[in-house]
């Protein structure tokens, strides 16, 4: 029975029965297991990686959206989609400002600790890591240089260097900055952004706004222009001293400038403070301010001011 089963069933018979029954003959019945067609893998299309996926990209702290390194370099640092002025580092700053770097002052100083400091971390380790995070020695660069037919000397502060606090280096930076710019007759350009006086070296912290101020003195009286660029943010100590005793005061727009934070006085005059309160716009109303300019008109405005107070041609006229 079995014997007459088989030899009456074959590969024909069982495409004569599919075909009669509309379906399509069976192709791989009389095939082996190993010739038999081995089914393809379905592969799922995918959108093209975009430029911000494949780059390394920075995230606007205003619209939240992604903008890849190399655009906000060509566009200083300002957000394309919303305007927002990000923070550029104080090296940035300088070469972005100077045509011709010439020179830079003041790196041979270094912080010391007469304190032996301690809060969570002793002060020597916090120098550390903050020059390990930045690459720089101190919270303040200072350059000289060309600006287009302007010979210059120019500083900034680099807030994330310990918030861009000023300790005693940062006063002697600053001190020669000035003296370089006295004796060679040249202006003073300074982009102030900082969180205060350095807490680690107490009152050797506190000393450097009268040095800085007496050192702006000595500009004063010989004539020497003084220009401050008040970037976000300016606090403390600075804004009491070198940041608002400058000829001219510029200020990159919705930069948080002030004394004592929002919160403390909040907690003092037992108010809420609205914006724009102590926004770049808002001191500009109240006369602190004398223009807030926008990034990518503030080397033509710097230029445009030291022509004037240098009495040279205006080269972009």
């Amino acid at each position: 029975m079995a014997n007459t089963m088989t030899d009456t069933i074959t590969p024909d018979t069982i495409n004569n029965n599919a075909a009669n029954n509309g379906a399509a003959p069976n192709n791989t019945a009389g095939q082996s297991w190993f010739n038999r067609p081995i089914p393809g893998i379905k592969q799922q299309l995918t959108a093209p990686l975009t430029a911000v996926e494949t780059e390394p990209s920075t995230k606007c702290s205003s619209c939240h959206s992604m903008i890849t390194n190399t655009a906000l370099i060509f566009n200083c640092y300002v957000c394309p989609h919303c305007d927002h002025h990000l923070p550029m580092s104080a090296r940035e700053r300088l070469n972005w400002l100077l045509d011709q770097v010439e020179g830079e002052l003041g790196q041979q100083f270094t912080a010391k600790d007469p304190l032996s400091f301690v809060d969570s971390k002793p002060y020597p380790q916090r120098m550390t890591e903050a020059q390990d995070k930045t690459g720089e020695s101190e919270a303040l660069i200072v350059m000289y240089g060309k600006l287009r037919n302007l010979d210059i000397v120019t500083c900034a502060f680099d807030f994330r260097f310990m918030g861009g606090s000023m300790g005693s280096v940062v006063g002697d930076r600053f001190v020669e900055a000035a003296e370089k710019a006295l004796k060679d007759k040249v202006p003073l350009v300074c982009f102030a952004a900082s969180g205060g006086a350095r807490m680690q070296e107490g009152l050797l912290s506190l000393m450097q706004m009268a040095r800085t101020a007496a050192a702006i003195e000595r500009l004063r009286i010989a004539g020497v222009p003084y220009i401050v660029v008040l970037t976000n943010p300016v606090y403390g100590g600075v804004t009491a001293s070198l940041a608002m005793l400058g000829d001219i005061h510029l200020a990159e727009p919705k930069a948080m400038i002030g004394f004592a934070g929002k919160r403390v006085i909040e907690q003092t005059v037992r108010e809420t403070l609205e914006e724009p309160f102590q926004r770049a716009e808002f001191l500009l109303e109240h006369g602190v301010v004398d223009e807030v300019v926008h990034r990518h008109q503030l080397i033509d405005t710097i230029y445009r001011l030291l022509a004037k107070l240098c009495r040279v041609p205006n080269v972009a006229a």
